[in-house]
């Protein structure tokens, strides 16, 4: 199951961001449940946020993936959104 999250980060958080960055990389890498991922950007290119494209059994999974990444961890995050997705192209 494909399921797409969403993440923004929290005003002025961008530190968080770099400071977690090498752990979040490490877990995506270690998980093995990460089909596509890149940061979403601001109109002056700095990273605000996440979307992360899992390959897992189902939503649960994909909660639980969720919860234990590093930059949820460290409470980067103002919002996460979780929802099914269907790759088309």
């Amino acid at each position: 199951m494909l399921i797409a999250l969403m993440a923004f980060d929290k005003t002025g958080a961008l530190q968080i961001r770099k400071d977690n960055r090498e752990a979040h990389l490490a877990y995506i890498e270690a998980t093995g449940v990460v089909t596509q991922a890149g940061p979403l950007l601001d109109e002056t290119g700095e990273m605000t946020g996440s979307l992360v494209v899992l390959d897992v059994p189902d939503m649960p999974a994909a909660q639980d993936w969720a919860d234990n990444d590093p930059y949820a961890k460290a409470g980067l995050f103002e919002t996460v959104t979780l929802r099914a997705w269907k790759k088309v192209i």
